[in-house]
């Protein structure tokens, strides 16, 4: 009989630590998130200034052609400006990416949040990359056809097609690290006071 309730005893304590691990776990990566949540919403409105710019410089040549002479290079300098910009987005986004990944975690829940925010700001990475090759091909294809004589500035590259496939649906960055940073706090019961510390 005794050593039944000693079997109990130990799997109570046993249960009891892992819930405490797992939201030493939880609130550590809160404290992340909640410190990357800045960084991600300045990064989210650069990737918005620049799908609008984007979208805005491949209308105007959907609408009106390549151009000829100084509208070419116009637009292969334009190309190349947004290309730059997709890189620094990015780039951002794969600093936040980092820092949520780096977090030592093992318990599943904690995990799975962090998977999941990792994965929505590798595939925004993804398009960014796309539209960013998109742009890149752009920019050859003006100054080739500046060197074209056969050109005559009513047709455009193909990477503006490229580009409207990838942008014409976008609705803008999804607040991954708001979403998880609530999740945290709703099922751990966090509160600000538990984030306060330094992670």
């Amino acid at each position: 009989m005794r050593f039944r309730y000693c079997w109990l005893l130990a799997a109570v304590l046993v249960w009891t630590g892992c819930g405490k691990e797992e939201r030493r776990e939880a609130t550590s990566l809160c404290k992340v998130l909640s410190l990357k949540q800045a960084d991600l919403a300045a990064t989210n409105g650069l990737e918005k200034d620049l799908v609008a710019s984007t979208r805005a410089w491949y209308e105007g040549i959907i609408n009106n052609g390549g151009g000829v002479g100084k509208g070419l290079e116009d637009n292969a300098a334009s190309a190349r400006s947004l290309s730059q910009s997709a890189a620094l987005v990015s780039t951002q986004l794969g600093q936040v990416r980092q820092a949520i990944f780096d977090q030592p975690l093992k318990q599943e829940y904690p995990q799975g949040v962090r998977d999941t925010v990792i994965n929505q700001l590798m595939k925004r990475q993804r398009t960014l990359q796309e539209v960013r090759a998109a742009l890149d091909a752009c920019a050859t294809s003006f100054v080739g056809f500046g060197q074209s004589r056969d050109y005559k500035g009513d047709t455009y590259p193909a990477g503006i097609d490229k580009l409207n496939s990838l942008l014409s649906g976008y609705t803008g960055p999804e607040d991954a690290v708001g979403k998880a940073t609530q999740d945290l706090k709703s099922k751990y019961t966090l509160t600000d006071a538990d984030l306060l510390s330094k992670p």
